[in-house]
């Protein structure tokens, strides 16, 4: 693993365990997000898409981000994509969890300080609903676009709770012959 995408919904760890990976093999680690989002307000799509494209052109990454419309750009050069693909009751507790930490000053960040009520929970795109709205609308095409990238011969690990990411993360401490483990789905096809 040198070329490593990662993604999945909100609250399922993705920052946790890109930064972790980054620590472990010592490789760069970018969150998309970082990268779409300036001071200026969100970049435009080919302007985007050529960051994405530079940071994918090394020998050595770790990309996190939910934008598969950048599959080509990230997924497509990765050797390993990693699918952080929790159900549903997982999800919403994380955000609910996360949020009021937020909101009750637990958290130091930039979201945390600017975070409401209604922004959180009650807003009809509040963070709850959106989580919720992308997770029905996005996993199918999530699925579909993650076997096009295992039949171009990306190893596909799909981690379906917290459980299996820490199972996942003590094999890959115990390297590659031993790396396979129960909690994690693994898809590899080549061309």
């Amino acid at each position: 693993m040198r070329k490593i995408a990662l993604f999945g919904q909100p609250a399922t760890g993705k920052s946790t365990l890109a930064r972790w990976l980054a620590t472990e093999f010592g490789y760069p680690h970018t969150d998309l997000d970082d990268l779409l989002f300036t001071d200026d307000g969100p970049l435009p799509l080919e302007e985007f898409r050529r960051q994405a494209q530079e940071v994918t052109q090394h020998d050595e990454w770790i990309v996190e981000g939910n934008f598969s419309k950048l599959a080509d750009v990230v997924w497509h050069r990765a050797d390993t994509l990693i699918w952080l693909d929790f159900p549903l009751a997982i999800v919403v507790y994380r955000i609910i969890r996360r949020s009021l930490h937020q909101l009750a000053g637990r958290e130091d960040s930039a979201q945390a300080s600017r975070l409401t009520w209604n922004q959180a929970f009650f807003k009809r795109r509040s963070l709850l609903r959106t989580a919720i709205r992308k997770y029905r609308n996005n996993r199918p095409r999530y699925a579909e676009q993650v076997a096009e990238t295992a039949r171009l011969g990306v190893e596909v690990v799909t981690l379906r709770s917290p459980r299996a990411v820490n199972r996942w993360k003590t094999d890959m401490l115990k390297g590659p012959a031993e790396s396979h483990s129960k909690g994690a789905a693994r898809h590899t096809t080549g061309p």
